[in-house]
């Protein structure tokens, strides 16, 4: 059985910017469409549990073993951050409508798989 490398702390490190500033972009892309400063403080609480919920997904060790992989890192990433961060909404006195949740659910899933899906097709065309 061959194992692979271990990432670099830069590949690490940009990964982990890389879902933040997405989470932090579907946080003010909300705030946007509803009519509300995308910017400024009021972002801060609309995308502290998603936040919150993205930090524990990263917490779990196996994830960084393969920060850029779709499956399973980009799962279980995307699956947390939602789950989490709807969940830390709500138990923070805040609301969870379900055309939210699809929303977040879909956005997210867009967001942290897509960006991972692209450099995966990157990497294989590369090595190609």
């Amino acid at each position: 059985m061959t194992t692979s490398p271990r990432p670099s702390a830069r590949t690490i490190s940009l990964s982990f910017l890389t879902d933040l500033i997405l989470v932090v972009l579907f946080a003010a892309l909300g705030r946007a469409s509803h009519d509300s400063e995308p910017f400024g403080i009021g972002l801060i609480g609309t995308a502290w549990p998603f936040v919150v919920a993205l930090m524990i997904a990263w917490a779990a060790s196996f994830v960084l073993r393969k920060p850029t992989a779709v499956v399973p890192t980009g799962l279980i990433i995307w699956v947390v951050t939602v789950a989490g961060g709807l969940g830390i909404r709500v138990l923070a006195g805040d609301t969870a409508a379900v055309p939210f949740i699809i929303v977040a659910t879909i956005t997210l899933a867009v967001f942290l798989l897509g960006w991972r899906l692209i450099a995966m097709l990157v990497t294989k065309k590369r090595r190609a």
